[in-house]
């Protein structure tokens, strides 16, 4: 697939997500019953269906936890301040009444024409003139200037995350850029329960997933944000590069290509790249033409190793 260029605790203190998606199927009030599920059939039908139940969460401090930090599952996320939006540029660029503009980190929207428009019109329908908090990960402004943040909507004392909708609903993918693995399988979740249904930008054709083997369709798509599945056959090391290839043509098949000097980063987050030859991955990032079509991965979340759930796939 590509896209051109582009919560009330728990006893336990854990915090709940009402309304979320779970183990990757879309689970609304009432989930285990017929009435709590939108059914497959009326997919074509669900804008409406899924975006007024699916993303319903107020997130809570996890116990122990400073009060600016929110965990949502396993990831957990500072506040750096409260906002009123005066405008939207796009989907992903908020104008805030202060000057400032915010840009929704984690993510890349949908580039499709009706898709971002229609994402467009909803965000500035919900959204202009209302108060939001700002929350981060990581480094909290780009090259630009613009802040990166995770945008949480405010009304009645209750709070929508407003990259949780965009997935929810199909009109977003989770980017490279997520800064923390915990953080990136919340959204990694709302992504394949919309692309599970097949809702949003999951209905066009431009956004099918690519198949690794496939390295031709792959290069078609040169410097366009892509997701690629398949299986690693083997990881080399070469002149400070790690690659993670998919076919024996070393310069004509697919490859993921990262550089050593991430390697400690990629297996504090989780993940051994020399250790993923034979397993089956999904890896998304931008694609280039170097000996054959690359992604270049700098962080652990842009790879997800599949093999435990290919039954359910």
């Amino acid at each position: 697939m590509t896209a051109q260029h582009a919560e009330g605790s728990s006893a336990s203190g854990r915090p709940e997500h009402h309304g979320a998606p779970v183990d990757g199927r879309l689970a609304l009030p009432g989930a285990g019953t017929d009435a709590g599920r939108c059914p497959r059939r009326l997919a074509a039908h669900l804008p409406g269906c899924l975006a007024s139940v699916l993303i319903a969460m107020a997130p809570m401090p996890a116990r122990g936890q400073s009060p600016d930090t929110v965990a949502i599952g396993a990831c957990r996320l500072e506040t750096v301040g409260s906002a009123t939006v005066s405008g939207i540029e796009d989907a992903r660029t908020f104008r805030l009444a202060d000057g400032r503009v915010a840009r929704l980190a984690g993510i890349e929207v949908a580039t499709a024409a009706e898709i971002a428009e229609r994402a467009k019109h909803e965000l500035e329908s919900a959204l202009v003139g209302e108060p939001v908090t700002l929350r981060r990960i990581g480094s909290d402004s780009d090259r630009y200037g613009r802040l990166l943040v995770h945008m949480f909507a405010v009304k009645d004392g209750a709070e929508r995350w407003i990259q949780s909708e965009l997935l929810s609903r199909g009109q977003a993918l989770v980017g490279t850029r997520v800064g923390d693995r915990g953080c990136a399988a919340e959204l990694l979740a709302r992504e394949r329960a919309a692309r599970d249904v097949k809702l949003g930008l999951w209905t066009e054709p431009s956004y099918v997933m690519k198949r690794a083997e496939n390295a031709a369709s792959i290069a078609a798509d040169d410097g366009r944000f892509a997701i690629v599945e398949g299986k690693v056959l083997s990881v080399r090391e070469s002149s400070g590069t790690l690659y993670v290839n998919f076919g024996r043509r070393w310069s004509q098949d697919f490859a993921v290509i990262i550089s050593k000097r991430n390697e400690r980063s990629f297996a504090a987050g989780g993940l051994e790249p020399r250790q993923l030859e034979g397993r089956m991955v999904r890896v998304r990032g931008w694609v280039e033409l170097r000996s054959g079509p690359a992604i270049e991965a700098m962080r652990p979340e842009q790879i997800e190793i599949l093999d435990t759930r290919q039954k359910g796939m």
